[in-house]
């Protein structure tokens, strides 16, 4: 029995390893063409190479609950072409056990997932995407079309670039009174966090103060600069609920609660990121059926093609849903239940009936 149970799980493995490469392969030359539009004086086509492949783990985890569906699909579709899953059935293999024996080797690409979800994805995301607004803005001027503002009390800020680890390029620092008359504009190429005392210090500073009369400029080489923000908020608000980690984003949920803010689209990231392996299960079930269920007598290239449609509609599912429930106000733990749920009902729906 250890014996099968390796030889499934080394062919369920390996295929869904392959599909996995052949999907972010694709993804990743199509991100590099639809980059390079981007290229400009200061930002080359290595620059282009580097920021895709910085946002690589990102990708690879986005497309493994796909990759699951259609490995499993072909994995299984391999076994039952060569008739090695009939034997195993005449032999006495009950199905449960198969579901089983496929099951284990998936667990490890949820791991994968969730570890890269947690711990690379939210470093790597900030870091590809501030050298890229880096290269492409500088830090010698503003450019309010593009990087990150943010306000604390009468004071809004402008950020070119936001990297990890608390390093800004680009400060621009606007200071209303209570009038909301501007009393003061600096701009510094760079700013980083002191950890050990709580502020910034900001380098190449250019004041403008603003009187009745006149202006007053002045520069200062370094400014010490107490502010609230940290590096940790400044991720959360530079990047994407879905590329923070399950932690920050219960934090910041909890935040938000406290200053009755909507949290919605946070607990909808919140709510994917926990309930992915449920997500995998779900679609590997719906795999298996096809082995055993109404596709069993298909091809492997038709038993496919129905796994990327059903694939793409699981997605398209899940994408509405979200925002559906945020419009409505309708719990958003339900917007990725649903679709587990449903996948996971037709999946054990068609095994059963093929048992």
């Amino acid at each position: 029995m250890r014996r099968l149970a390796r030889h499934i799980g080394s062919t369920v493995f390996s295929s869904v390893f392959l599909a996995l490469c052949v999907i972010v392969g694709l993804d990743v030359v199509a991100a590099v063409i639809d980059e390079t539009g981007a290229i400009q004086r200061n930002y080359h086509f290595s620059d282009v190479l580097v920021y895709v492949f910085t946002k690589l783990p990102s990708t690879i985890n986005e497309y493994i609950p796909f990759s699951t569906l259609i490995g499993c699909i072909y994995g299984m579709g391999l076994l039952a072409g060569n008739s090695e899953v009939t034997v195993m059935r005449a032999s006495g293999v009950s199905l449960l056990r198969i579901v089983y024996f496929v099951m284990r080797p998936v667990l490890v690409f949820i791991l994968i997932g969730a570890t890269i979800g947690e711990y690379l994805t939210p470093y790597l995301d900030q870091r590809a995407d501030g050298t890229r607004e880096y290269l492409r803005k500088g830090s010698s001027v503003q450019d309010s079309a593009a990087g990150l503002w943010i306000r604390e009390g009468s004071e809004f800020m402008h950020f070119n670039a936001v990297f990890p680890g608390g390093v800004l390029y680009g400060v621009t620092r606007y200071q209303f009174d209570s009038d909301q008359k501007l009393e003061q504009a600096s701009f510094s190429s760079r700013a980083t966090y002191n950890a050990s005392e709580d502020f910034w210090v900001e380098e190449n500073v250019s004041i403008t103060r603003f009187t009745e009369n006149k202006t007053v400029t002045e520069k200062q080489i370094t400014r010490d600069w107490r502010s609230e923000l940290s590096p940790e908020i400044l991720t959360v608000n530079v990047l994407p609920p879905a590329s923070l980690p399950i932690t920050t984003l219960d934090n910041h949920i909890g935040f938000l609660q406290q200053q009755n803010a909507d949290t919605a689209l946070y607990e909808l990231a919140y709510w994917r990121k926990l309930l992915q392996p449920f997500v995998i299960f779900g679609l590997v079930l719906v795999a298996i059926s096809f082995v055993f269920g109404p596709l069993r007598d298909s091809t492997m290239g038709f038993r496919i093609f129905i796994g990327v449609l059903i694939g793409i509609s699981f997605k398209m599912i899940q994408d509405l849903l979200g925002p559906f429930s945020i419009v409505f106000g309708f719990p958003v733990i339900y917007a990725v239940v649903i679709p587990i749920v449903l996948c996971s009902a037709i999946g054990l729906y068609l095994i059963r009936r093929s048992g």
